[in-house]
């Protein structure tokens, strides 16, 4: 689909999966009534790092795991 120059947006909290997208779009800082807003964006990588991102930790780890297996 993006070869063919559509834009794919995945709802994902796998971040095995969320490590290998061109754009991370990090909600939180919580579930429910106590998430809703943006705490991170950016590449993969930079969404790691955000200190509001729950997520980020997490994501970190996936992508030190990926840099692992491509070695």
């Amino acid at each position: 689909l993006v070869d063919a120059g559509n834009t794919v947006v995945v709802v994902e909290l796998d971040m095995r999966v969320v490590a290998q997208a061109d754009y991370v779009i990090d909600l939180g800082p919580g579930a429910g009534g106590e998430g809703g807003r943006v705490v991170a964006t950016g590449t993969p990588a930079e969404a790691s790092t955000h200190a509001d991102s729950v997520s980020g930790p997490y994501l970190a780890d996936a992508l030190k795991l990926t840099a692992r297996c491509l070695r």
